[in-house]
Parts: C-alpha cells; structure tokens; sequence
C-alpha cells in the first residue's frame, strides 16, 4: 500500500514553482541536456521524499534548491566523462546574473565544489546561493527561508559571491 507523504502534499501544491524552477535551470545548464525539467523535478522528488519535517514551504523550496543544485553537478560530472571540449564561461564573473549563461560543464563542478566547500565554512551562506542563484528566490523569500531580513540576505549575498570568486579563481 502507498500512503501519501508530506513531501508528496508540499510537491503537489508546490509543482509549479518546483517546475519553474527546473525549466530555468535547464534553459541555463545548456546544451546538451541530459536532465529535461519534469526529469529533474522527479530526481529532486527521489531525493527529497527521504525527509520529513519540513518547517514551511520557504524551507521546503531552499531543500529543493539545494537538490537540484546536486543533481545539476552530477549531472555535469557524468557529461564531463564523455566530452573534455567546451566553452568556458566565469560562473564569478556576475553570480547573480547567469539566467542567460550557458556555463561549461567544469564549471557547474567547480561551482559544486566551492559552494561544498562554503556549507562547511558558513552554511547559511551556501544555502543563500541555492536559494537565489539555483531556485531563483527573491530577497524577501530567501530571507524567509533562512529566517533573516532581506537586508542581511543582501550583506551575505555580497559575502557569497565573493566567496565562491575567490575560491574559483584559485
């Protein structure tokens, strides 16, 4: 017998903003994709359905986040196995500006593993980049989620970033 969870009621109510969410990242991952947007919702779904106790829907979106930020540097990780060629794009160039970006595939990894590194070192600063660069929360929403204002969302987002140039440029 299946039972509906919690996870499967916030997925349900939550599909479109979770859909948004997956296209816009998709569009940004580039070509060629081997996640379409309602495959990565399913992953994201896989992963998430592991949990319980979700405080609001704010922080189920920033765990959503932070899937499919995961699956997305998997993802790269096995295209990198296959082809080593590539554009190259500065993922520090403007963080907060990459909607349009095609970024290269070592790229997203070394990404995966600044912001890796960044949850270690300050996790609400690694958990405000998957919120504003990888769900594409706003000010007022990721504030919410880490429970914060939006003037310190702003102080830690100038933080991030330059965090993850630094860490990039190395």
């Amino acid at each position: 017998m299946n039972s509906v969870g919690p996870v499967d009621v916030l997925v349900a109510s939550l599909y479109d903003e979770l859909r948004a969410i997956a296209r816009r990242e998709h569009f940004r991952a580039g070509a060629p994709q081997t996640l379409q947007p309602t495959a990565l919702i399913n992953e994201a779904y896989v992963k998430l359905r592991k949990r319980e106790g979700w405080e609001s829907r704010t922080h189920f979106l920033g765990c959503a986040a932070t899937a499919i930020r995961h699956i997305l540097i998997d993802a790269a990780r096995a295209r990198m196995t296959s082809k080593r060629d590539g554009q190259v794009f500065a993922f520090t160039e403007r963080l907060d500006s990459l909607a349009n970006a095609v970024p290269d595939d070592n790229e997203v990894v070394r990404l995966g593993a600044a912001l890796k590194t960044l949850s270690t070192v300050d996790p609400n600063l690694a958990l405000l980049v998957d919120c504003r660069f990888f769900a594409g929360l706003d000010e007022q929403e990721t504030a919410n989620v880490l429970g914060v204002s939006d003037r310190t969302v702003r102080r830690w987002w100038v933080q991030a970033r330059a965090w993850i140039h630094h860490e990039m440029a190395a």
